[in-house]
């Protein structure tokens, strides 16, 4: 597939054979019994490495893999709750949001507003203020209270403890 006259020729070994015509740098990867490819097609000539291909395939798919299972996913919880709240309701919910953090989700809260409860929005922000206060140790504010329309909302995140290197993994 490689449509040049001359390549700068890599062997498996990584040494550099220099710049040889392309029949003979396919010659020396079938002796081998090994793949020549293309690495670098837009050099002057163009690049090529001797290497068993599959095998580099499936090394970068593994490589993928393994990037894939260290990535973070950051998970946004919601709860919502009501200005007027009971104690045990507030108190249930309340534990939800500690589970919620303690998996490693952030939570947005939301405080709806109906009717004339807009006029205080102040026991909003006094309830939510409460609990940030309440989960200080476990939580961080990361959006103080706002409102937004009928809704007041805040975001909080989950204080993350790093982790000792553990000999066992290794």
């Amino acid at each position: 597939m490689i449509r040049c006259p001359q390549v700068r020729l890599i062997s498996s070994t990584g040494e550099q054979l220099g710049i040889t015509p392309i029949e003979e740098a396919q010659r020396i990867a079938l002796e081998q019994d090994l793949d020549l490819v293309e690495v670098a097609p837009q050099a002057s000539p163009p690049v090529c490495k001797i290497m068993d291909y599959s095998k580099f395939c499936y090394e970068q798919e593994q490589k993928a893999k393994a990037a894939r299972k260290k990535q973070n996913i950051i998970v946004v919880k919601e709860m919502k709750m009501r200005p007027k709240i009971d104690i045990h309701d507030y108190e249930t919910k309340k534990k939800h949001v500690m589970r919620f953090l303690n998996q490693g989700n952030k939570v947005k809260m939301t405080i709806m507003f109906r009717g004339r409860e807009m006029t205080h929005t102040e026991l909003g922000l006094n309830l939510l203020n409460r609990l940030a206060d309440e989960l200080s140790d476990i939580a961080t504010v990361e959006a103080r209270p706002r409102l937004d329309g009928r809704n007041m909302t805040m975001v909080l995140n989950p204080i993350v403890e790093h982790k000792e290197d553990n000999p066992k993994e290794q």
